[in-house]
């Protein structure tokens, strides 16, 4: 019987500092300013935006939930002040996105600058391969694990409080023989090999973030509001370092599916935003929706209703006008998740074929308006 043939070794990747990278976007060029006046919006769309407005203002007033569930592009295309904005005015009761999301908005936050040519650095062998964004989102989720915290609450609080203060390893070490049955056991365990790997000291680690006030996950965790992360083992730049850890990255992302639950169960006479987020959102949507379901009607409870789903991207729906239902297999339409999957939810889905920052400029304006009159 032949062997099977051994996996890469990863941690033997070169990584090399951020600062070296020939970053494509800044926080000084792309960063919008929600107090200026926005963009022009066709009156089609404008009126589906003002009716979205409309819904969530119901939706904030009745205590149910509203979430928005985000693609990397938003923060690529300087909307972070806006959703920020949303924060701070109480319109958001949950945020999601996906681990790129997380990373544009970390490296802004560092230094200012972010995303990479692809096409080239792959071909050199460093696309990805930056030392600070893989180390120190690691660090996050390594110790956020100990305190029980999912990826966005560790990353969120790594960026609040500028960075991280470790256990020794001899700590760690005397945890996991006092306590082996222990439900932290496994992240304690994850984290010693880290450090010990890293050659990492406990104590205090410092990583300062200039740029933090842009940044929606610090935001997020500054005032409260739920924020998860749903990444894929493999899908983001964090796993090309050498301290890739995709137990860790499961498990903070495992603890975020089950909060992102708890926002789907208050979505009754909700409003789910999803903003350029083709794959995450519908596909972690719909099985969280499951899960709720599941457990309403183990405990006698209805399933969740009456909650509305605005789905936006810049593509054309598949020329299908999915107020009419969903559109026959033989039509290629029926292949665009973002819109077939949102549109088996219950509630109501609403496609909006808008450009982002067109979309949340005019949401954010139309709140505005509703809430001074």
């Amino acid at each position: 019987m032949n062997d099977f043939p051994a996996p890469l070794d990863l941690t033997k990747i070169k990584v090399l500092p951020l600062g070296q990278r020939r970053s494509l976007s800044t926080l000084e060029k792309i960063l919008g300013d929600p107090s200026t006046p926005p963009p022009p919006c066709p009156a089609g769309i404008m009126a589906q935006i003002q009716e979205c407005a409309r819904r969530m203002q119901s939706a904030r007033e009745r205590g149910a939930s509203v979430m928005l569930l985000y693609g990397a592009h938003l923060v690529k295309n300087g909307l972070l002040a806006v959703v920020n904005r949303f924060i701070e005015q109480g319109w958001l009761t949950h945020l999601a996105t996906n681990g790129a999301g997380t990373i544009h908005d970390w490296e802004l936050a560092f230094q200012g600058r972010t995303e990479e040519s692809v096409r080239a650095n792959v071909a050199t062998g460093t696309f990805g391969t930056w030392d600070e964004t893989g180390r120190n989102i690691h660090l996050a989720l390594l110790a956020g694990a100990l305190r029980r915290e999912g990826y966005g609450r560790s990353l969120g609080r790594f960026l609040e409080e500028d960075g991280v203060t470790l256990p020794t390893t001899t700590e760690l070490g005397d945890w996991l023989r006092a306590e082996p049955a222990h439900p932290l056991s496994p992240a304690r365990a994850e984290l010693l090999q880290a450090m010990l790997a890293q050659r990492l000291a406990g104590g205090r680690i410092e990583v300062k973030h200039p740029h933090k006030a842009s940044s929606i996950v610090a935001q997020a965790f500054r005032h409260c509001v739920p924020f998860t992360v749903h990444p894929g083992i493999g899908y983001d730049i964090i796993s090309n370092h050498p301290i890739f850890s995709g137990a860790a990255i499961g498990r903070a992302a495992q603890l975020d599916f089950a909060q992102f639950g708890r926002a789907v169960d208050g979505l009754d006479g909700g409003v789910v935003l999803s903003v350029g987020s083709a794959i995450m959102a519908p596909q972690v949507f719909e099985k969280s929706l499951s899960c709720v379901n599941n457990l309403r009607l183990q405990a006698g409870r209805p399933i969740v209703s009456g909650h509305t789903i605005c789905v936006v991207d810049i593509q054309d729906g598949g020329n299908w006008d999915w107020s009419h239902g969903e559109p026959p297999k033989d039509n290629p339409a029926y292949y665009l998740r973002f819109c077939k999957s949102f549109a088996r939810m219950g509630g109501e889905m609403k496609y909006l074929q808008c450009d982002n920052v067109v979309f949340l400029r005019h949401l954010l304006a139309e709140l505005s308006q509703l809430s001074n009159a």
